[in-house]
């Protein structure tokens, strides 16, 4: 097993998330693809992260855009071939940029020809890949289980008189990691993407992967309320989240230790509490069980500070925390706390402690995009109307500039661009020097350059108002972050919290090099990072 160096390169990192079918359309059929990532290169390099990670690239029906996976070992046409993917690796690696995958191991797509195996009769060898069930006494699903996609999670097959369980669509049945085979053969799969130096993968809903051997009925959920997504009405006591889910990750997290400096990436959907126990035993199940908390905590201040208290305390010791404010699957964090505190968002996220992971767009603010009925696309919304779930809205193409669509593609685009596409683009965004790509290009620069940032430790100072102060010290040097989360300007007294320094970046981009002097004094919407100046260049 290769021996780690310390720090790890995410532990400085920042990653990007790119949903492929929106990033860039090379081939005029309207859909993103690898060849148009590969075009695109320079924005990431320019914009100054580490790593980008995909959303599903292989074969798959489609039926959840990719999250139905019918060959783990396989690039869908739609996005090009395996030299295009070999090509994407070897140029990025070229640039300095890492390239991290997704992997789907909780379900496969039901044209799987493993599944297409398993439901043919119930003495396939592959019957046990999959999680086979007899009806209940009165001919009805064998457990209460539901689907996050709406209605029951078991789906009946006339042909074997059965029922099989899917968490999501009826398309993606869930395998049965209860069984050798399937572990192994996912390990397979991930070991073919490492030898081809894929850098790492997100494992996603790896807290779905064991259920409970007895199939009990999961408990009601005394919290749900008219609203709330169907499946949301019972807890998934049963069905998710099982003690026996650690094993698994901890042989995941084995796989990728096989090959030097691979990242381990968890998507879980739990309360903090639970969420850090994903990092295993001795720190050796994922590297990052991603914490998700910013996407739903209330943009305050004091709950932000309370947040970043509460998980601060629950890592274990020597775990490396992470932060994400936006993916593929939450609406736009421009949409959820406004324009104008996008910005000081970017701040939080770049200069918490952790690994900060970007979601396409953010950079250049993209809000959620309103899409009519006859455009949607998503499984979800069309299973689950009405009550706003649909996730086409955070999947919009990304706008390059101003060109017909955008210069995502040449082609009428799978989803509908957003109505600011032709001003809040790259290329005018890149050439207005306070535009909110440019803070995070700042930002992100400054992380670089400050290892305090990047690497030190976070020490809250106050919370007074809508005015959050924490400070992230490293090696006997520190920085500060003032963050203001309201429209109100405020001030701090500066001996207070020893303010003492110069202003290093503001979101607002215009007061670099200002000395602080008795009073702090943050307009509105406004964060600021505060240091020593840097040494003069002789």
């Amino acid at each position: 097993m290769t021996k780690e160096t310390s720090p790890s390169w995410w532990a400085a990192g920042a990653l990007y998330q790119i949903y492929p079918r929106s990033f860039q359309d090379s081939d005029s059929d309207g859909i993103g693809d690898l060849r148009g990532i590969i075009d695109r290169l320079d924005h990431l390099s320019d914009l100054g992260v580490d790593a980008l990670w995909l959303s599903p690239i292989f074969p798959s029906p489609m039926a959840d855009f990719g999250y139905d996976v019918a060959d783990y070992v396989g690039i869908d046409p739609i996005f090009g071939t395996m030299d295009d993917f070999d090509a994407l690796v070897l140029t990025a690696h070229a640039r300095g940029l890492k390239v991290i995958l997704d992997l789907v191991p909780n379900h496969s797509s039901d044209q799987h020809p493993w599944f297409v195996e398993s439901r043919s009769s119930r003495d396939n060898p592959k019957r046990d890949w999959y999680l086979w069930r007899d009806p209940a006494p009165d001919g009805g699903p064998p457990t209460n289980w539901l689907s996050e996609f709406g209605g029951s999670g078991w789906e009946y097959d006339d042909a074997t008189g059965q029922y099989y369980y899917h968490a999501f669509l009826k398309q993606q049945p869930d395998l049965n990691w209860r069984n050798p085979q399937v572990r192994a053969a996912i390990y397979d799969a991930m070991r073919f993407w490492l030898k081809k130096g894929v850098d790492g993968f997100r494992v996603d809903v790896i807290w779905h992967l064991i259920k409970d051997d007895r199939y009990r009925d999961n408990p009601p959920n005394p919290e749900f309320r008219p609203g709330l997504p169907p499946h949301a009405a019972l807890l998934t006591a049963y069905s998710a989240d099982r003690p026996e889910t650690q094993e698994i990750v901890a042989q995941l997290r084995a796989v990728c230790d096989e090959f030097d400096q691979r990242l381990l990436i968890g998507e879980i959907y739990l309360p903090i509490e639970r969420l850090v126990a994903y990092y295993g035993a001795d720190l050796r199940g994922a590297h990052l069980p991603f914490n998700f908390a910013l996407l739903s905590t209330p943009w305050r201040a004091h709950d932000i500070a309370a947040l970043i208290d509460r998980y601060e305390a629950a890592l274990p010791p020597g775990a490396w925390p992470n932060w994400v404010l936006g993916n593929h699957d939450r609406p736009r964090v421009a949409s959820r706390v406004g324009p104008a505190q996008a910005r000081v968002a970017a701040m939080l996220l770049l200069t918490l402690r952790g690994t900060p992971t970007l979601y396409y767009g953010d950079e250049l603010g993209m809000e959620q995009v309103d899409i009519a009925p006859q455009d949607v696309q998503d499984p979800f919304e069309k299973n689950v109307p009405g009550i706003g779930v649909g996730r086409d809205g955070c999947r919009t193409p990304m706008p390059w500039d101003s060109s017909p669509n955008a210069g995502f593609s040449d082609a009428k685009p799978w989803l509908p661009l957003g109505p600011d596409a032709a001003q809040d683009n790259v290329a005018n965004l890149r050439a207005d020097a306070q535009s909110i790509l440019n803070l995070y290009r700042a930002l992100l620069r400054l992380r670089r350059a400050r290892p305090q940032l990047s690497l030190g430790d976070y020490q809250p100072l106050a919370v007074q108002g809508e005015l959050l102060l924490y400070r992230r010290c490293h090696q006997g040097e520190s920085v500060l972050i003032a963050l203001n989360l309201g429209a109100a300007p405020v001030s701090a007294a500066s001996d207070a919290f020893g303010l003492d320094g110069e202003v290093l970046l503001s979101t607002l981009m215009d007061r670099a090099g200002e000395r602080v002097g008795a009073t702090l004094d943050l307009r509105g919407h406004e964060g600021v990072i505060i240091g020593r100046a840097p040494e003069p260049v002789v």
